[in-house]
C-alpha cells in the first residue's frame, strides 16, 4: 500500500441555567417520537434519552500494543492504520460536538450588557469544550471523508453539522448556530497527533470562532496541547497544556489562560489560571479553576493578595515533596490529584462541570452528553443526511458490542478481538481507497458539499466557511460512503 492509500486515522456533565429563557418555534426536529424499538416514553410523552450504551466496553486488559506503536515511535499518528482496540464508539464528528456540551454559557454571555462579563462566560465555555476529555482514553473514529454529523437540541437551543472535508490531512469542519439567532460557533480542526515512546501527544490545529450577534462581537481562540501517558505501560492518564489566547476583535479585550503541565509533582495537574484585560491592558479578572473541574473569577488585587499569603505558609510543604522523589522510569506515574479547587473569599463561580454517570467507566468514561450522541432517535431515518456517522456501520457494531472472534496481530503479538466492528472498520477504509483511485483515474475532484476553503474572516487564518443549505435537506445527490 503506498502512502496515498494510507487510511488516516485520528485521535484526538452538562449544566442548565433556569435564567436563560429562549423561545425556539422555528426549530427543525424529528418526527414520529411515538416509540423506537420498545423504547418507553416519558410521562409526558416525550422521547427520552439514553442514559447508558447499548453494550459496556470490552477490556484492554488482554492487549498489548507495544508491537505495534514501537514501529510509530516520533511519527505522526495521524498517517497510520490504527486497531480498533484504541478506538471509542464514536466519531471523530461527534467528539467535536462535545464542545456544545455547556452552551448555556454562551446563552448567558449574550444576555450580559457587560463585555468583562461576557469575556468571562466566553472564557468558561472554552475550558468546558475540553472538560470532556478527562479520563477519555479511547480514540474517536476518524471520519470518512465526506461523512457528516449533525445535532439539534432543542433544549439546550442550537443546531450544529459538522463534515469531514479532507482525507489528506484529516480536517473536520463544524458549524453550530443558535435557534434564535443569538449565536454562531464555527471552526475547523486538523489533530496532529504524535507519539514519543511512553506517551501520545496530540495538538488541535484550527481556530474556534464564537460570534455574538446581539453583541456585534467575533471571539477566536485555539484549543490547548493535550498528552495521553502511559499507552505502552500503566495507567492511562491525560494533561492538557499550553496558552489559550481569547481575542474579543470587536472591543480589543482579551483572555489568556495558562493550561498548566503537570509538572515534577503534580501540583498544577489539570489547573487553569489566567487573567481578563482590556485593549489598554488593564486586567479586570483573574479566572482560576480546572478543566476537569471547575472556573472562578476574582478581582486581580484580591487574587494576588491570596497568592503571597499562600507563599509565606507554604514553604516547608514544597520542601518536603521535593524530599520525596519521583517513580522509576517504567511508567509515567499519575500525581495524586487535589480533591477540589480551593475557592478564594470573593470568588464567582463561572463554571462546574456535572458529574458523569455513576456506569461511565464502563462506557469508555463519557458523560451523559456523549452517551446520547450515537442514538438513533425516533423519526431520525428518511430525515438524516445518509452520510451521517450515526448510520456507520463499524460504530454501531463496537457501540453495540456485536463481537465475532478473529485474530489480530501485532508484530510477533497475536490476539483475539471484537472483530465484526473491526471488519467494518477495514471494509469502509477499502471503500475509501477503491473510491479515491477511481477519481484519480478518471481525473475527479471530491466534491465538498457544505463547506468551502477561506479565511477567518477576524484572523485571516485559512479556515472551513459554512456554506449552508444542509437543514434545506435535499440530500439525493450525496455519495453512499458506508
Amino acid at each position: 500500500m503506498n502512502s496515498e492509500e494510507e487510511f488516516y486515522d485520528a485521535e484526538t456533565g452538562l449544566e442548565s441555567d433556569d435564567s436563560c429563557e429562549v423561545s425556539f418555534k422555528d426549530a427543525c426536529v424529528y418526527s414520529n417520537k411515538q416509540s423506537v424499538n420498545g423504547k418507553v416514553l416519558s410521562e409526558n410523552g416525550v422521547f427520552e434519552r439514553r442514559t447508558t450504551l447499548p453494550a459496556p466496553m470490552f477490556s484492554r486488559n488482554d492487549f498489548s500494543v507495544w508491537g505495534f506503536l514501537k514501529k510509530c515511535i516520533g511519527m505522526e499518528l495521524s498517517k497510520i492504520t490504527m486497531p480498533i482496540v484504541f478506538n471509542e464508539p464514536l466519531s471523530f464528528l461527534q467528539r467535536i460536538t462535545e464542545y456544545m456540551e455547556h452552551t448555556y454559557l454562551i446563552h448567558k454571555a449574550c444576555k450580559h450588557s457587560d463585555s468583562i462579563e461576557r469575556m468571562q462566560l466566553v472564557a468558561a465555555f472554552a475550558v468546558s469544550a475540553v472538560a470532556s476529555q478527562w479520563d477519555r482514553t479511547g480514540k474517536p473514529f476518524n471520519p470518512l471523508l465526506g461523512e457528516t454529523f449533525e445535532l439539534t437540541r432543542e433544549d439546550e437551543g442550537y443546531r450544529m453539522i459538522s463534515e469531514q472535508v479532507s482525507h489528506h490531512p484529516p480536517i473536520s469542519a463544524f458549524y453550530a448556530e443558535s435557534l434564535n439567532q443569538d449565536f454562531s460557533f464555527h471552526g475547523s480542526i486538523y489533530p496532529k497527533l504524535k507519539f514519543w515512546g511512553k506517551s501520545v501527544e496530540a495538538e488541535p490545529k484550527g481556530t474556534m470562532t464564537l460570534e455574538l450577534s446581539k453583541h456585534r462581537e467575533a471571539y477566536t481562540w485555539t484549543n490547548p496541547m493535550c498528552c495521553v501517558h502511559n499507552v505502552i505501560l500503566g495507567k492511562l492518564w491525560i494533561e492538557q497544556y499550553g496558552t489559550v489566547e481569547i481575542v474579543n476583535h470587536s472591543t480589543g479585550d482579551k483572555c489568556v489562560l495558562n493550561f498548566k503541565p503537570c509538572g515534577m509533582f503534580g501540583k498544577e495537574l489539570h489547573r487553569v489560571e489566567g487573567y481578563i484585560q482590556d485593549k489598554s491592558k488593564k486586567k479586570h479578572r483573574v479566572l482560576y479553576g480546572k478543566w476537569t473541574e471547575c472556573v472562578f473569577s476574582i478581582e486581580p488585587k484580591v487574587f494576588e493578595a491570596n497568592r503571597k499569603a499562600e507563599k509565606k505558609s507554604g514553604g516547608d510543604s514544597k520542601k518536603h515533596k521535593q524530599e520525596q522523589g519521583t517513580g522509576g522510569d517504567d511508567a509515567d506515574e499519575m500525581p495524586d490529584v487535589q480533591e477540589t479547587v480551593t475557592m478564594i473569599p470573593g470568588s464567582a463561580l463561572l463554571w462546574r462541570v456535572a458529574p458523569r454517570p455513576p456506569n461511565s467507566t464502563q462506557m469508555y468514561n463519557f458523560t451523559n452528553f456523549a452517551m446520547r450522541l450515537n442514538e438513533l432517535e425516533p423519526g431520525m431515518i428518511g430525515v438524516l443526511a445518509p452520510t451521517d456517522c450515526r448510520l456507520r456501520p463499524d460504530i454501531r457494531a463496537m457501540e453495540n458490542g456485536d463481537i465475532g472472534m478473529a485474530n489480530l496481530s501485532f508484530g510477533l503479538f497475536c490476539y483475539h478481538l471484537s472483530y465484526t466492528a473491526s471488519q467494518e472498520k477495514e471494509r469502509l477504509e477499502e471503500k475509501q481507497r477503491a473510491a479515491r483511485r477511481e477519481r484519480a483515474k478518471d481525473e475527479e475532484e471530491w466534491s465538498i458539499r457544505w463547506f468551502q476553503q477561506g479565511n477567518n474572516p477576524y484572523t485571516a487564518a485559512a479556515d472551513w466557511i459554512f456554506k449552508g443549505g444542509y437543514f434545506d435537506r435535499k440530500y439525493s445527490d450525496l455519495p453512499n460512503i458506508y
